[in-house]
């Protein structure tokens, strides 16, 4: 069973802010000469390896919820120039929108066991999707 990661996304008003810093980041590496892959560098090194990288996905939360998810294609643990273990999550550039949920601020990522993961919205045949904005509107007047 897999294993995923939960990380804040820092700085991103929404999921389209997410998914445009995204194709801005590839479309800089392409224009210099270099692998158009999408890494988001850690200070910590998750030790449970084998179980992410088996299907394991990265979940964000953005603006309090747990709101997409890039699948895991690689973890790459290196020492930077002075003398700090990192690692560089290696990921799939496509965002997965799923059920949102609240999420409290913490520092770093957390583990996230498969169990525990929210569902893509594509899979639990929701209506068309509101707009983050009004959809956490219409959440705190207990309205969804």
């Amino acid at each position: 069973m897999p294993l995923h990661l939960l990380k804040l996304c820092v700085g991103a008003e929404s999921i389209e802010d997410l998914e445009a810093w995204i194709a801005e980041s590839l479309a800089g590496k392409v224009a210099r000469g270099q692998t158009a892959e999408q890494v988001h560098t850690t200070r910590m090194v998750p030790t449970r390896l084998a179980e992410l990288v088996d299907g394991g996905s990265l979940y964000w939360v953005v603006k309090g919820e747990v709101a997409c998810r890039q699948t895991l294609t690689g973890i790459r643990p290196f020492v930077d120039g002075d003398g700090i273990r990192r690692c560089h999550l290696v990921l799939d550039p496509t965002v997965h929108r799923v059920d949102p949920r609240p999420s409290r601020p913490f520092q770093g990522w957390r583990y996230l066991a498969a169990k525990d993961a929210p569902p893509d919205l594509a899979t639990i045949g929701t209506a068309p999707a509101l707009p983050d904005e009004l959809r956490r509107e219409l959440r705190s007047l207990g309205l969804l």
